[in-house]
């Protein structure tokens, strides 16, 4: 295999944090290379400085024999490097043409753009229809838009961050096929994932980083998922124990949930029905915007429902707010840590104010007590190994995985009755995903309800006792996890299990 990339002795530092330290590796042409490691452990710097959008400050990148430092982005393209980024750059108001034009440097004529997308799309088993608007697009679909506008540049390396955690079972195996065509032409491939079997399945090796610096390369073929996890925390991974005692009375009852989406482009609520009893985990699957948003939303009180939708220990809750929820006993933590669960400049003692007023008490006759609510900030860092140099950093200041540490740790720090979390372990590393997910197990030992939105169908599988799928804002009847198939999982995230369900098959 002639080599594609080499990376040698890339530095980058940040007031406070090394980011990368001293990287060297190689990538050859048409390798998948997989990049792994924690949170923080430096995967993003280090593929942006791949793709211009970071300078180094010391070392140097070799492509096709050639020194290589591109000052941005569209030099990098020009040199055959395309990247597709785990948060998409799309816009919803154009129709997928539009938006492949504005990523090009020169587009063609749209009606010249239009046939290269659909020849694309096709001949790599992605299809596209180019007119149709991004904002109709599911969000495996809309990562074809992404893709499909990369291969349009004729990439020699193509950078994916992330790419499947917005993918059903099915659509994965989608792109599998187009990754592995890819390489076989002689595409390289740099893999940025958490999850570890899917590594196994598609990468020829794997570099490790922890803390910065590359600690171990492997064939990811030849290591089971639980060593490869194990080299990139340095530490030995026992998974969470789930409890076998009996479940308790109703906690949480939804009754015909019906709601319109407050998000543009988003997706209303139709009829949805679950029961919830104390020390159940119910976990809720379904592809990114199908109405996990809104569903969140309606049962934290956000988003008002009718009266009779929501019951809280047999309190009809449905025409509430979230604070009468909150001292009911609902907490919750959204999707999108920075912004609607943490405001981005306020301390973290700030932060723990918010939302753990009234539970925690930290109010009292009109006055904050701040002793309190520091103590309240002090032990969620420390149980929940949030690194941070200390409480009075702002939340933006924070690594995603480890605000969302804080998050999580913030709400289920307040003795809740009955949880809802979108995507609790969303770009979180190995070792803090594992202590969130004990945590909630924790707090529905102790006799808490909780309901687990998320698209990562590993983490339901290993946490929840029961399972239903979000399909264009219905939820499928839930299913105990015990014996469910993935395919069976796949259909209902498709939608494609109602029919047979309601007609008693």
């Amino acid at each position: 295999m002639t080599e594609l990339l080499r990376l040698e002795g890339l530095t980058k530092a940040y007031p406070g944090v090394v980011a990368n330290s001293d990287v060297s590796f190689a990538i050859g042409t048409g390798e998948v290379h997989a990049l792994l490691g924690e949170n923080g452990a430096g995967k993003s710097t280090l593929v942006k400085m791949i793709y211009g959008l970071v300078k180094p400050d010391t070392g140097r990148m070799v492509l096709r024999g050639q020194p290589y430092a591109p000052d941005r982005p569209a030099e990098a393209r020009r040199q055959g490097v395309a990247m597709v980024f785990q948060h998409f750059s799309l816009f919803e108001a154009l129709d997928v043409a539009e938006n492949v034009a504005l990523g090009m440097e020169n587009p063609p004529p749209m009606r010249e753009l239009a046939a290269r997308i659909r020849a694309v799309s096709e001949e790599y088993g992605l299809p596209l229809d180019p007119d149709r608007m991004v904002g109709d697009l599911s969000a495996g679909e809309r990562q074809r838009v992404e893709i499909v506008r990369c291969l349009l540049q004729d990439p020699k390396l193509l950078i994916m961050d992330e790419p499947t955690s917005v993918l059903t079972p099915q659509e994965v195996e989608i792109l599998f096929r187009t990754l592995r065509q890819l390489s076989a032409e002689g595409t390289a491939i740099l893999y940025i994932s958490h999850k570890l079997e899917e590594i196994r399945a598609l990468c020829d090796e794997a570099t490790i980083l922890r803390r910065g610096k590359v600690v171990a390369t492997c064939t990811p073929r030849e290591r089971s998922a639980r060593e490869m996890a194990e080299l990139m925390v340095g530490a030995v991974l026992t998974p969470p124990a789930k409890s076998a005692k009996p479940k308790g009375e109703v906690a949480l009852e939804v009754r015909d949930l019906s709601a319109a989406s407050p998000i543009p482009f988003g997706t209303s609520l139709k009829q949805v029905n679950f029961t919830l009893r104390k020390g159940e985990v119910l976990g809720i699957a379904g592809v990114a915007g199908n109405g996990q948003d809104e569903l969140l939303l309606a049962l934290s009180g956000e988003l008002k429902s009718d009266p009779g939708m929501v019951r809280i220990a047999g309190r009809d809750m449905g025409a509430t707010g979230p604070q009468a929820r909150r001292a009911a006993g609902l907490v919750s933590a959204p999707e999108e840590r920075l912004g609607h669960a943490a405001a981005p400049d306020m301390s973290l003692v700030e932060n723990a104010l918010l939302s753990g007023a009234l539970r925690k008490g930290l109010v009292r006759n009109g006055f904050i007590d701040w002793a309190a609510t520091e103590d309240f900030a002090a032990g969620i860092v420390k149980d929940f190994d949030v690194r941070t140099p200390g409480t009075h950093v702002a939340a933006r200041a924070l690594s995603g995985g480890n605000l969302q540490k804080f998050v999580v740790g913030r709400e289920l720090s307040q003795s809740p009755e009955v949880i809802v979390i979108n995507q609790p372990t969303w770009g979180v590393d190995a070792a803090a995903a594992a202590a969130i997910r004990q945590a909630i197990l924790d707090r529905a030992e102790a006799g808490a309800a909780v309901v687990v939105i998320s698209q990562d169908l590993d983490e339901l599988l290993e946490i929840a006792d029961d399972f239903a799928a979000l399909n264009e804002g219905r939820l499928t009847p839930t299913r105990p996890v015990e014996g469910l198939g993935i395919e069976e999982i796949g259909l209902m995230m498709g939608g494609a299990h109602d029919m047979e369900v309601a007609h008693g098959h």
